[in-house]
């Protein structure tokens, strides 16, 4: 079996050398990069299956690598930022990261953070789902893993798609955010709403006609959100086609 690949890239390489050491004795297969040019090269050479990238690099800093990534990749990636850096990391998380830890940090969490991230790039949720869903404007087709909003087809990233799955899937129900935290990223973070808000603003930016206002995804402050069934909308007991 191919084991999985990580691309580590930060420019200290006392970090590097000890991540290459730390990764590779948990089982997975390491390369290395230190800094953002080098981290585009590696990325389209070896196909890595994960991207472990520091924010704070010289050259090309890490969200500008994280941009210029996104171009041609949807490579899960786990963001390293200063303890504190708060804006940078939800840069980095609107760019389309798909966890963050603060320096400084302990490895057996970076690791716990890889298990994670694999274990949403491989589904097991087996529910029934309608292969087509319309929820107003909205249209989501859960065999393709394509949405669109009108006609207009949009792009999700796989955190939005998997986001934007649960809560259509249960449309018209409260999911609290501890259900969603543990479904979407792991009960490892079923106490980290911040991440979950990012999230949802996203889809909402991208599925709302006014983000501000929203009419989809609907808060219930202090508990969750509920998708909400527009009137004479096909909900998610609706019949295959």
């Amino acid at each position: 079996m191919k084991q999985f690949r990580v691309l580590v890239v930060d420019d200290e390489e006392r970090i590097l050398n000890f991540l290459r050491s730390k990764l590779r004795v948990s089982g997975y297969e390491v390369v290395t990069a230190s800094n953002g040019f080098e981290a585009l090269d590696q990325a389209q050479a070896q196909e890595p299956d994960l991207i472990v990238l520091d924010l704070l690099m010289p050259r090309m800093d890490g969200l500008d690598t994280l941009r210029q990534l996104r171009t041609f990749s949807a490579v899960p990636v786990i963001i390293l930022s200063a303890k504190g850096a708060d804006m940078d990391r939800i840069k980095g998380l609107e760019l389309g990261a798909d966890d963050y830890l603060p320096k400084p940090f302990n490895p057996d969490e970076l690791v716990a953070r890889i298990e994670a991230v694999k274990r949403r790039t491989e589904p097991t949720d087996k529910r029934r789902k309608p292969d087509l869903l319309h929820l107003g404007e909205l249209t989501i087709d859960f065999r393709s893993h394509t949405v669109a909003v009108g006609n207009q087809q949009k792009y999700l990233t796989r955190i939005e798609w998997l986001l934007l799955s649960e809560l259509a899937g249960n449309a018209g129900r409260l999911l609290t955010y501890e259900h969603l935290l543990t479904r979407v990223w792991g009960p490892e973070y079923r106490d980290d709403v911040q991440i979950l808000r990012t999230w949802v603003s996203r889809l909402r930016y991208k599925l709302e006609g006014d983000p501000n206002a929203p009419k989809l995804i609907r808060t219930v402050p202090k508990v969750g959100y509920i998708m909400d069934v527009p009137q004479g909308a096909a909900g998610p007991g609706a019949a295959s086609l």
